[in-house]
């Protein structure tokens, strides 16, 4: 199961690419918007007007792949550094719309300069021109309109582009997190410190890491100021230690008293050079053993 942090992580990335989405998308429809509008007049249309068309409309398609690629394949190292080269690259892009967008800068008022002509801002709307609407010979099919309103649709262009261009950025940075992330998450796998899930399952940092015994199972516990024990629990299914309790040895009926040495069984006999053993196997006349 992913972590929270990393689903939060892509949701992040996919919310900053939505939005430069939004921004890509802004420049293309403006920029598409002003040459439908010089094309339909059959006026002079600039290169720059044209890369900014093909820039923004470039952005606004690898912005769709880049949603869902995020979603579903975010962090994984393949996609993540080529995701990184295409944000840098369309960094540059960015960077070049806003310069070739620069005039949207100055105020919208007095004299313009606008990718629609230069002149007073207050000018007549154009509208559809002389030939009206329609589709007959020398008629428009697009409205232009004045060259305030003009200027304020090159100043949007201009302001979107700069906060793609800084997006874009944030963007880049972001994927080289995913991808440490998505590592960490593939280094640690389920255990009891992450709670059986996928992760790294970091502790707080007021929590000491518990410490691992040394001892095996098998054998009896200790404990500070205890000695140790010889016999297993009863409620463990193995037994380790032997049946009967040395002298000095614990035992569980009686914890921590040594047991006492048992004497008075029998007496060991001692031997003599003509008897090793001690016994007495001779008999005296009379004496029925």
């Amino acid at each position: 199961m992913p972590s929270v942090a990393g689903g939060a992580l892509r949701l992040f990335q996919t919310f900053l690419y939505a939005i430069i989405f939004c921004c890509s998308a802004i420049i293309l429809g403006v920029y598409s918007y002003f040459l439908s509008v010089l094309s339909d007049r059959n006026l002079p249309i600039a290169t720059w007007k044209k890369a900014v068309e093909g820039l923004s409309g470039a952005a606004t398609l690898y912005m769709i792949f880049a949603v869902l690629l995020t979603c579903f394949l975010g962090g994984v190292s393949f996609f993540a550094f080529l995701a990184v080269v295409l944000d840098v690259l369309f960094i540059a892009a960015m960077v070049a719309i806003a310069v070739m967008t620069r005039d949207g800068a100055h105020s919208c008022t007095g004299v313009v300069n606008t990718p629609l002509g230069n002149g007073p801002s207050n000018s007549k709307d154009p509208g559809y021109g002389q030939g009206g609407f329609g589709f007959g010979k020398g008629q428009n099919l697009t409205y232009a309109p004045n060259l305030h309103l003009a200027c304020r649709l090159n100043t949007v262009s201009f302001a979107v582009s700069i906060i793609a261009a800084f997006l874009f950025v944030v963007t880049a940075l972001m994927q080289v997190a995913l991808v440490r992330h998505h590592r960490r998450e593939k280094r640690y796998g389920p255990s009891p410190a992450n709670n059986y899930t996928s992760g790294s399952g970091r502790r707080r940092f007021w929590r000491r890491k518990p410490k691992s015994d040394p001892k095996d199972s098998e054998l009896g516990t200790t404990g500070a100021g205890v000695p140790p024990t010889d016999i297993r629990p009863s409620h463990d299914t193995a037994y380790t230690g032997s049946t009967m309790a040395a002298p000095g040895a614990i035992t569980t009926s009686s914890p921590y008293k040594p047991e006492v040495a048992h004497h008075g069984y029998h007496t060991q006999p001692t031997g003599t050079a003509v008897n090793p053993y001690g016994y007495d196997n001779t008999r005296t006349t009379g004496t029925n053993f």
